[in-house]
């Protein structure tokens, strides 16, 4: 049976396709190793405050019509490290020298990471805010704080969630495919999760973004979405065994490539644009989550489309 010609040959780009992922990927070990020998972050990852614990503070300034005032996180870090908040008898007063500050909405949003601190404080810090800041809208003033021991819960907890849902992942491609078919699978799967991680330890290094038990939900979502479009290529290239079995296998996976490039690009056009939607208008909760989906996902598509395919032939070196 005579092949189709295929539009696109991505066999003949591999060594660039290898070459990018290759330079992500290198990068991201270099961030996430940087981020662990930081003094001031000792993980891979900069934790938030659902797995350090502590107390977050979000604000909204009062602004005129003409917008807010200029402001930046170091000026409100600096009046911070002043302030002397109040302390039970016998206990020093809270350091606020180290406390994590981010300005968003052009300066209309504040939130504030601190260490732990009892009702009366963050009363006390909201009031001082008000002259640093101010004018605040009070309807809008946000408090949570998570105890060190609820924290560690949370941190084990996204790590043991992370785990399983790799395991199992790992064992139904085990199951489906055998030899290159499923370790090319796997692969990419961490190939997606490593380079994510890595975007992240370079935010959190560089801009100091930190991540919290929805980066983790986040990860296992990029996994199952690297798993399922890597699987509907590695289908239509088994489908080739019989309708295409006197081509090598580099132009069997062109076919194939060809055959679902549609489909995934479509796929993953129709997904980002929700993502999208989050980032520019789902508010401060959800913009990292959304930033984190958007890159694995984007990853995904890519490796799905440009590494699984293009590694198949060398390491299987024969036909399907």
């Amino acid at each position: 049976m005579n092949a189709p010609e295929p539009r696109f040959r991505i066999s003949r780009h591999r060594r660039t396709a290898w070459l990018g992922s290759g330079l992500a990927a290198v990068l991201s070990v270099i961030g996430l190793l940087v981020s662990w020998l930081n003094p001031g972050i000792h993980a891979p990852l900069k934790p938030g405050l659902d797995f350090t614990g502590g107390t977050q503070i979000q604000l909204e300034r009062s602004c005129a019509a003409g917008g807010c005032s200029a402001i930046s996180a170091p000026d409100i870090q600096r009046a911070l490290a002043s302030l002397t908040l109040p302390a039970e008898p016998g206990e020093s007063s809270p350091n606020l020298g180290n406390a994590s500050v981010q300005v968003l909405d052009q300066g209309q949003s504040l939130v504030l990471r601190l260490q732990d601190l009892n009702p009366g404080q963050a009363s006390a810090l909201v009031q001082e805010m008000q002259a640093i800041a101010g004018p605040l809208n009070p309807e809008s003033i946000s408090v949570d704080t998570i105890g060190p021991t609820l924290g560690q819960q949370l941190l084990k907890g996204s790590v043991v969630s992370l785990v399983v849902s790799f395991i199992g992942i790992a064992a139904y491609i085990t199951f489906r495919y055998d030899g290159v078919f499923a370790f090319l699978a796997l692969f990419t799967l961490g190939h997606d999760v490593l380079i994510t991680c890595g975007a992240f330890a370079w935010l959190g290094l560089i801009a100091g973004v930190e991540v919290d038990s929805l980066f983790a939900v986040s990860l296992i979502t990029v996994a199952g979405y690297s798993v399922t479009d890597t699987v509907v290529v590695f289908d239509r290239i088994r489908e080739q065994r019989t309708t295409l079995a006197d081509l090598p296998l580099s132009e069997q996976v062109d076919v194939a490539v060809d055959a679902t490039l549609t489909r995934s690009l479509y796929t993953s056009f129709t997904t980002l644009l929700p993502l999208l939607g989050l980032i520019f208008f789902g508010g401060a909760s959800l913009f990292w989550f959304a930033v984190a989906l958007t890159i694995g996902i984007a990853v995904g598509s890519w490796s799905s489309i440009g590494v699984a395919p293009t590694l198949l032939p060398v390491l299987a070196k024969s036909k399907v």
